[in-house]
């Protein structure tokens, strides 16, 4: 999904980008591309996991209204499934900054993995809590994943993910654990994995002592 307006160039476009949900257990992969414009301040941009949900919701509706362009992407659970979480990833920014209006001059990504693109780019080790345009693309991305999460939890409640977010939290862990797995658990995430064979192993087990 993209919304934005289109803005005459001026100046060095530089395009930040930061992805959400690589650690969760469940679910898509989201990443977002955002290129602020430098008349319309927006403060208080910073890291969203230092921001309470309340306040990323504010942030990230100003960030829609003043930008001069971005572009929130995802990959999808079966891309997680076939290419691995870090692949899915990779997917998810590279669709963020093509699914942009504008073409940036330089694209700045959190952390220290680099998708292929079509523009210059480099990494930025903790660029989400250091680069405002990183900051806004991170605010971006968590706010449509909560989002999503939510409507995970009306799907599969037992599980809680509105407050988890798929996170592994001790709540989650136990759940998996009593109930196994839903349609939405990432099936190569290790401890879904080995729980899926825990589970394959005990109806074998039960099918040989079966008279």
């Amino acid at each position: 999904m993209r919304l934005g307006q289109e803005a005459p160039r001026t100046g060095l476009l530089e395009c930040g980008v930061d992805e959400v949900g690589i650690g969760s257990a469940i679910a898509e992969v989201y990443a977002a591309a955002c290129i602020l414009d430098p008349t319309r301040r927006i403060n208080g941009l910073r890291d969203s996991k230092q921001l309470t949900p309340e306040r990323r919701k504010v942030l990230s509706q100003r960030i829609q209204e003043r930008a001069l362009d971005f572009c929130i992407a995802t990959a999808s659970l079966e891309e997680v499934n076939e290419f691995n979480v870090f692949g899915a990833c990779m997917l998810a920014m590279q669709r963020a900054v093509a699914g942009l209006k504008l073409r940036p001059d330089l694209v700045l990504i959190d952390g220290n993995r680099m998708p292929r693109l079509s523009v210059p780019a480099r990494t930025i080790v903790k660029g989400d809590a250091t680069v405002r345009v990183i900051s806004a693309a991170s605010i971006l991305a968590k706010v449509a994943r909560d989002e999503a999460m939510l409507t995970y939890h009306e799907r599969f409640p037992l599980y809680n993910f509105a407050e988890n977010k798929g996170y592994l939290t001790e709540f989650h862990l136990a759940a998996l654990k009593q109930y196994g797995p839903c349609p939405v658990h990432r099936k190569n995430y290790s401890p879904v994995r080995l729980l899926l064979a825990a589970s394959d192993a005990e109806e074998l087990e039960l099918g040989l002592q079966a008279p």
